[in-house]
């Protein structure tokens, strides 16, 4: 005697891997999009490194600057 319940079970079971198999292919495009955008990104990223290190190479210019301006000023006030 078959189990009552065993054509229900597989046709569940039916619907939970054809779930399954859409929800993979949509994760491959999802990470395809991904890999286009951080491709698309690239040269974002590298203006953005530029610009942070010409920052801080200003930064560094200008408190050297001051420091040296600060000196000039004390020595030129001692004389």
């Amino acid at each position: 005697m078959e189990n009552p319940h065993s054509e229900r079970q597989a046709v569940l079971l039916e619907r939970i891997i054809k779930n399954a198999d859409k929800c993979t292919e949509l994760i491959l495009e999802l990470n395809h999009c991904v890999e286009e955008i951080i491709r698309a990104n690239a040269y974002v990223k590298t203006a953005a490194d530029l610009t942070t290190k010409y920052r801080k190479n200003v930064q560094y210019n200008l408190e050297a600057t001051s420091a040296t301006d600060s000196d000039a000023h004390q020595t030129s006030d001692q004389s």
